[in-house]
């Protein structure tokens, strides 16, 4: 068995059930033909910086590419303070060291089979890491950490949920029953948040702005960083090419978000989506 393989038969679940990444064609096309109107996210007011910021990446990199030179330059091209990355692995984990460790010094790595793998990467250092393992029927784990900004300590949740696929592999069935999966995954992961920090959620969600994951966080008094008509995913097909929201990046109102946007950069299916905020000049009594 070579080490790829000996490192895909680990983890807290089983990576044979994702189906590989051959499959996103006829799971595109599922979706295409499912898809229903999405309803708008409004992202919060951009406002002028005033003092420190902090720029937030979060990035599928696609685990079939690693060590990808256009994937790469996209992350250090965005010249991010905290960078939020699905699908790392071994084959990620020294690339980015190489690529990165200069900017970013503060790398965390959790590699797992498949696409499972996860990895936080900072500028600043990280007073707070913990891993959390998938729940209900989630695939993929999902990371806690604690930042040291230059305006104070900012906590951020990194997760990567549910595929709209079924356990039998079928993209039309798991379209129709994946959604409830991904509301529980969140909120078990948002529970172990700790009270008192300002918050961001951010990664791949794997449903648009008018999923569950969305609605369910809008409803803990989070907003949205990027306006709901700015896709993140993209697939190439024979008629053209589909495009869809699925990467996401939700802050509480201790923040303020001064810009956001998606990148069209690299070469994984997904795009990298950038934000930079600052603290709220007031906090709502209510805010986490």
């Amino acid at each position: 068995m070579s080490d790829d393989e000996s490192e895909q038969s680990e983890g807290w679940w089983e990576p044979r059930r994702l189906p590989p990444r051959k499959c996103a064609g006829p799971l595109v096309l599922a979706l295409l033909a499912l898809a229903c109107a999405r309803g708008p996210t409004s992202p919060g007011p951009r406002v002028p910086p005033v003092g420190s910021v902090l720029k937030v990446l979060t990035y599928n990199v696609n685990f079939g590419l690693a060590g990808d030179r256009e994937t790469l330059a996209a992350i250090r091209d965005a010249q991010p303070d905290l960078a939020l990355l699905e699908e790392t692995n071994a084959g990620w984990e020294r690339p980015l060291r190489a690529t990165l460790s200069a900017e970013l010094p503060h790398m965390i790595f959790e590699n797992r089979g498949g696409a499972g793998g996860l990895a936080v990467l900072s500028r600043f250092p990280l007073a707070e890491v913990e891993f959390l393992k998938p729940t209900g029927s989630g695939w993929f784990p999902a990371c806690r950490v604690v930042v040291e900004t230059p305006f104070g300590k900012v906590q951020a949740l990194a997760v990567h949920l549910r595929p709209p696929v079924s356990d039998s592999g079928s993209v039309v069935g798991g379209y129709f029953t994946t959604g409830s999966v991904r509301a529980g995954e969140i909120e078990a992961f948002f529970a172990k948040l700790a009270p008192g920090f300002p918050t961001l959620v951010a990664g791949d969600f794997n449903e648009e702005a008018d999923g569950e994951v969305t609605k369910f966080l809008l409803a803990k008094g989070m907003v949205s960083a990027l306006p709901a008509d700015q896709p993140t995913w993209r697939w190439s097909i024979g008629i053209g090419t589909i495009r869809r929201q699925l990467d996401h990046i939700m802050y509480d109102r201790r923040l303020e978000v001064v810009s956001g946007e998606v990148r069209v950069a690299g070469r994984s299916d997904h795009l990298p989506v950038v934000a930079t905020f600052q603290l709220a000049k007031t906090w709502p009594a209510d805010a986490r």
